[in-house]
């Protein structure tokens, strides 16, 4: 039903109408409010004097007819204000719309989900199929309570969480809590309203055209919730039995590990193979550049040894100059990329700015939901963030080439406005791209009232859609060719270069690239103006030296675009699957790339062995393909989840825990071992507090057991002296590794991180290290913290610096350079030896 904006007035009239027929009636309402009144009602008579009667009448009879059914219902009456309520997700996001609606509607928040399954129990009947038990999440049932008393009050509901399957979930909670039972179920009509961007005609468009909940998407989302919530329960138990009390596995996290674990392996498996390259630098004029050995004989050059490679220099000794054989120009032109997906923002984000996927998604949603920006007051300056389609609306499109045209100029906008239909199968297109909501509002003119990071985000959000609707930039290409023959073989050398003609969205922006990409047109080197037949001084003919090298370990971009790739999770999962995979410490972040933890890697060959479909890549990507088949009605939920669950309780038993120990464990020690009280052979089992070794004869006839890792070992006693009690510190195990702890436990708890047993540069503590609360990165910091504000992110090593003498540096590398050290004094850096990964990684775990 469209809303009208003289809708509170109407409601108002009519109350005012009611209120003159029953005024003769004694009901409840009227004497409980004479009673509360009786003291005050000559000062009432006075004040009601002096204003319209008929305004103040139904101000009154509208309250009354409000707060009826609430005694009746024993709740208090609604709160003051308008008469249709509106549900939001986020009190940031109520607060942006509540301003754009006005004073005849009130704006609540559900702050994120309202009901769940429980947290302590399956809380699925498989047998009924597959039936849910929703509960209230701890901690919102005064916000769902409150929700209810302001919806018996209102005369129509709008629900507008957030416009994905999600959010129709949330909002079918919601729904269900205010019509059920029917004894205090909610009268007033409920509908959905999704706002894809929050501006004040954006969300009157949205009101305009309500609509009903979409059962089907809702019915996608409980069978992801079901489904992930059955992995849980069941495969979980199996890792406590196995590897250790407490881990779980996730449907989705388990894939990415699995994904993190595979890339580990190629690396260790890898080969270097060695290589040779030759390269001539030239000079023309005041200009060099290279040219490198491009074809011998008319074929690719292969130059295995160094020896080979010395063959080849001795062939073109002398070569004073090299003559130009041939010249190749072309036009090139390189479109700009499409606006962000949920997962390019984050690849991009990552790669441009170091921000982490949930530091990127929680920056976005802040910008969606709306920042107060002065005269224009609390707007969203983004669109909806959770999105797998690059589509713009040829509003927006052409509101950017407005903006465009006064800032670059008519030459610097494409031929027409630029769309960006999805071409992806499975893209999810009931939304946008990312883009700013409005063109116009420049990320400079709005950046005081942005935190650095908001602003950098919304900085790189704006740059990426304007410069899609941008002119492509054109390049000229220049390929010069050298033919240089020689008694025995004929040498083709080959330079490459580009400059740039016209900019077109260079101007704007420019797209990051990460180790391992292709380098871009705009990075080519430019090259002289050259002809045919001329000859072009030689300054040196180079070797080089180089060795094969395996796949680089994720990143966070490039495992969220493999995500996207193989068709693994939605927008909304990519952040969360990569926070979880650190926060049960599976994985560490170790100079922006992902290295699988000794725990990581054994929960891995553990399930992928139980569990060989149900952790399959395809398995999962065909899971999402099923669950968007729900979405669009072409399936049913039940029959998904049936067929998958036939898989899973397949693998629902025992037998083969012996032989799951055994991956998780090394345990050939056991086939030489005996029982030391009754002689029968030792035996690994599986428990509910985790596995461990027992007797063959365990436990009718004989009750000997230990820890699956052997006994326990005796603390370490360290030089180190507790900072509590004076007493020697002992090398313990927590969660996160080891640490110091005293000696006297438990009558001390004095703990400390574990020393790098290097010094402080500023004043002489230790360092040790520590992990930030916010992104669980490890970094390292001195001991004399609040004192002493030294922190440094590479971990520093005990070297001695060559310029000063100091010991301690920090360990770094980059591809680039490869490994090196920076001095934590006088930050001189030198080149060390690569370091073994697989022992520097043991050393960080």
């Amino acid at each position: 039903m469209p809303i009208k904006k003289a809708a509170p007035k109407t409601a108002a009239k009519a109350a005012a109408k009611s209120a003159s027929k029953t005024a003769g009636k004694k009901t409840p309402v009227k004497k409980a409010a004479a009673r509360k009144s009786a003291g005050v009602e000559a000062p009432a008579r006075k004040v009601a004097a002096k204003k319209a009667a008929t305004k103040s009448a139904a101000r009154k009879t509208a309250s009354r007819r409000r707060a009826a059914p609430e005694l009746e219902e024993e709740l208090e009456p609604a709160p003051a204000g308008g008469t249709s309520l509106v549900i939001v997700e986020s009190p940031a996001k109520a607060k942006t719309i509540g301003k754009y609606l006005g004073r005849g509607y009130t704006v609540r928040a559900t702050v994120g989900h309202v009901r769940d399954l429980p947290a302590k129990k399956l809380g699925i009947d498989i047998d009924k199929g597959f039936e849910p038990e929703y509960v209230t999440i701890e901690g919102k049932e005064d916000i769902l309570t409150d929700l209810k008393k302001i919806a018996k009050g209102a005369r129509e509901i709008f629900i507008a969480t957030d416009p994905d399957r999600e959010g129709e979930a949330i909002g079918w909670h919601v729904e269900q809590y205010f019509t059920r039972p029917p004894r205090t179920a909610v009268t007033a009509p409920i509908r959905r309203v999704m706002f894809h961007e929050i501006t004040k005609d954006a969300v009157h468009k949205s009101m305009a055209k309500p609509m009903d909940i979409d059962n089907k998407k809702v019915e996608a989302q409980q069978a992801r919730r079901v489904l992930d919530r059955l992995v849980g329960y069941k495969a979980s138990p199996v890792l406590w039995k196995t590897v250790k009390k407490g881990l779980s596995a996730g449907r989705v996290q388990t894939v990415a590990l699995r994904l993190i674990v595979e890339r580990e392996r190629e690396i260790r498996a890898f080969t270097p193979v060695e290589y040779w390259s030759i390269s001539a630098d030239l000079q023309k004029g005041q200009q060099p550049f290279a040219a490198k050995l491009h074809q011998v004989d008319g074929k690719k050059p292969e130059i295995p040894t160094g020896s080979e490679a010395e063959r080849i220099l001795a062939d073109l000794k002398g070569r004073k100059e090299f003559e130009v054989t041939e010249v190749k120009r072309r036009e090139r032109r390189k479109n700009p990329a499409a606006p962000f997906t949920t997962s390019t923002l984050q690849q991009e984000a990552a790669k441009k700015l170091g921000f982490g996927s949930k530091r990127t998604m929680r920056l976005a949603q802040d910008l969606y939901e709306g920042i107060d920006v002065g005269v224009d007051g609390a707007t969203g300056l983004i669109t909806y963030m959770r999105t797998d389609s690059t589509r713009v609306s040829e509003d927006a499109a052409n509101a950017a080439r407005e903006s465009l045209r006064a800032q670059f100029g008519a030459e610097f906008l494409a031929a027409q406005p630029q769309l960006y239909p999805s071409g992806k199968a499975n893209a999810q297109d009931a939304h946008e791209g990312v883009r700013p909501t409005d063109p116009s509002r420049r990320p400079e003119a709005i950046q005081k009232y942005l935190t650095a990071d908001q602003f950098k985000l919304y900085q790189l959000i704006w740059q990426r859609f304007m410069a899609s609707q941008m002119a492509p930039a054109v390049f000229d290409t220049t390929t010069v060719d050298f033919d240089i023959p020689t008694r025995g073989r004929s040498y083709l050398f080959r330079a490459t270069g580009s400059v740039v003609k016209f900019q077109g969205f260079l101007a704007l922006y420019r797209e990051a690239r990460e180790e391992g990409e292709a380098k871009a047109l705009e990075d080519e080197q430019a090259l002289p103006f050259l002809e045919q037949g001329e000859r072009v001084p030689v300054k040196a003919i180079t070797p080089t030296q180089h060795f094969t090298e395996p796949p680089p370990r994720f990143s966070e971009a490039s495992l969220v675009k493999e995500l996207e790739r193989l068709g693994i999770g939605r927008p909304s999962t990519y952040a969360s699957i990569i926070s979880v995979l650190a926060e049960r410490r599976y994985v560490l972040l170790e100079q922006r790339r992902f290295f699988p933890t000794p725990l990581g890697e054994t929960v891995e060959k553990v399930m992928v062995k139980k569990f060989p479909d149900l952790f399959d890549v395809h398995f999962t990507a065909k899971m999402e393909l099923e669950l968007d088949k729900i979405a669009d009605g072409e399936t049913g939920w039940v029959e998904v989840l049936d067929e998958e669950w036939s898989k899973i309780k397949k693998n629902l038993h025992d037998d083969d825990l012996p032989a799951l120990i055994g991956e998780a464990y090394d345990l050939s020690a056991l086939a030489s071992e005996k029982c030391p009280e009754c002689g029968g052979k030792l035996v690994a089992k599986g428990g509910f507090f985790g596995p461990f070794v027992a007797c063959e004869n365990h436990p009718k006839v004989c009750k000997y057991t230990r820890p699956i890792k052997g006994e326990k070992k005796p603390a370490e006693l360290t030089k180190y002296m507790c900072q509590e009690c004076g007493e020697p510190m002992v090398v313990r195990q927590g969660r996160s590794g080891d640490f110091l702890g005293c000696s006297k436990f438990p009558k001390c708890r004095g703990t400390r991180s574990m020393p790098t047993g290097v010094k402080c540069p500023k004043d002489g503590g230790e360092i040790t290290e520590r992990r930030s609360k916010k992104r669980g990165k490890a970094f390292y910091g001195c001991e004399s913290y609040p004192n002493c504000d030294f922190v440094v992110w590479d971990k520093p090593v005990a070297d001695v610096c060559p310029d000063c003498g100091y010991v301690g540096a920090e360990a770094k590398a980059n591809k680039t350079r490869g490994h090196f050290r920076k001095c934590l004094k006088c930050t001189n850096e030198w080149d060390v030896a690569a370091p073994d990964d697989a022992a520097e990684m043991a050393d960080v775990a």
